[in-house]
């Protein structure tokens, strides 16, 4: 999730446990604590996809937290001597603003390594996308009320433990929806006769009632999109071509391994002039995919291993105002401007 949810919900977290004995400074280290996994990203890795496959590794482990609430426990109780008493408050208050950063995380497409180095494994629910309003602004506002001087520390208390209930509530209804649009998806495929290898739905930016959906067969994969309003005949899918057999002169590369794990098989392979380029299918949208990866360069009839050059496609925002009216009209369309198969913006 953004860095702004995470503060909140560090924030949130550390007033819950902690507010009640030592005042409001439980909302400054719950919110230092709640960004502080995702300094990993400050990390010298060796390359553009080891810093995308490790991202949210063991900075975000459930394990390491684990070891790591103690040391960081009593460093807090150096600076503040006056609460030797609440040790273990202390304790729960790091593991807790720790592990909900990154269970948070692993709501989301993208993949969290929570059992690091049991498993690198990277779990991701997919059931809210990285900025989501709904689930912050709650948070938010009511740690702001109870953050104000004047407010007393019960009716803080209160106010704080209920923007913490309406924003796990949210994550309750978008697990529920994720299921209800999954279920909806699988007899689309049913009716059209489309036998997936696999299938992913994830939310469209910024809500839970519209629901993108990627899925995979042998030479081809399909992206679409399905309202929860929406019957399985509105289902929006639009097939484009993947060409695997591109990566065959490479498959051995580690790195394109890597990349083929962390994507958990949701990419596609296509060449761009004399490059073989690798799309994380997972994030951003056709024409406009978050992360791509130059991973092999074509000369005559042979593709070589190539730069690994992340190319990031922004999304599109001009598309956002459209994602609204297609939770209510399924003949809102999303999809690129295509023009033989090319995206329109890519021509010269």
């Amino acid at each position: 999730m953004d860095s702004l949810t995470q503060v909140a919900l560090g924030g949130a977290v550390g007033y819950a446990v902690l507010g009640s004995k030592v005042g409001r400074k439980a909302i400054i280290w719950g919110a230092i604590l709640g960004t502080l996994p995702d300094l990993d990203v400050l990390l010298p890795y060796s390359g553009e996809v080891e810093s995308f496959t490790y991202h949210r590794g063991f900075s975000h482990s459930l394990l390491v937290h684990l070891l790591a609430s103690p040391v960081i426990a009593w460093l807090i109780l150096k600076l503040h001597t006056n609460t030797q008493q609440y040790k273990k408050h202390w304790f729960w208050l790091v593991f807790l603003c720790l592990s909900t950063h990154a269970v948070l995380d692993s709501f989301t497409v993208y993949g969290t390594q929570l059992m690091w180095p049991v498993t690198e494994h990277p779990f991701g629910v997919s059931n809210l996308f990285i900025i989501d309003p709904f689930y912050t602004l709650p948070l938010l506002f009511c740690l702001a009320i109870a953050a104000l001087p004047k407010i007393s520390v019960p009716n803080a208390a209160r106010i704080n433990i209920i923007g913490l209930v309406v924003s796990s509530a949210y994550i309750c209804w978008s697990l529920v929806a994720k299921v209800y649009i999954d279920q909806k998806v699988d007899m689309a495929l049913e009716q059209r006769g489309i036998v997936p290898t696999a299938f992913l739905s994830s939310p469209a930016p910024l809500s839970t009632l519209l629901w993108r959906i990627i899925i995979m067969t042998e030479n081809e994969y399909y992206e679409g999109y399905a309202s929860i309003f929406d019957d399985p005949a509105d289902i929006s899918l639009t097939a484009y071509t993947t060409q695997p057999e591109l990566l065959n002169e490479i498959s051995d590369e580690w790195r394109v391994q890597r990349l083929q794990w962390f994507t958990k098989g949701f990419y596609a392979i296509k060449r761009q002039q004399a490059g073989v380029i690798l799309s994380d299918l997972r994030m951003g949208a056709e024409c406009n995919y978050v992360f791509s990866f130059v991973v092999g360069e074509i000369t005559q009839s042979n593709v070589h291993v190539g730069s690994f050059e992340k190319r990031t496609e922004r999304p599109d925002l001009s598309k956002v105002s459209s994602v609204w009216d297609r939770i209510w009209d399924p003949r809102v369309s999303l999809a690129p401007m295509m023009v033989d198969n090319e995206c329109k913006k890519n021509l010269p």
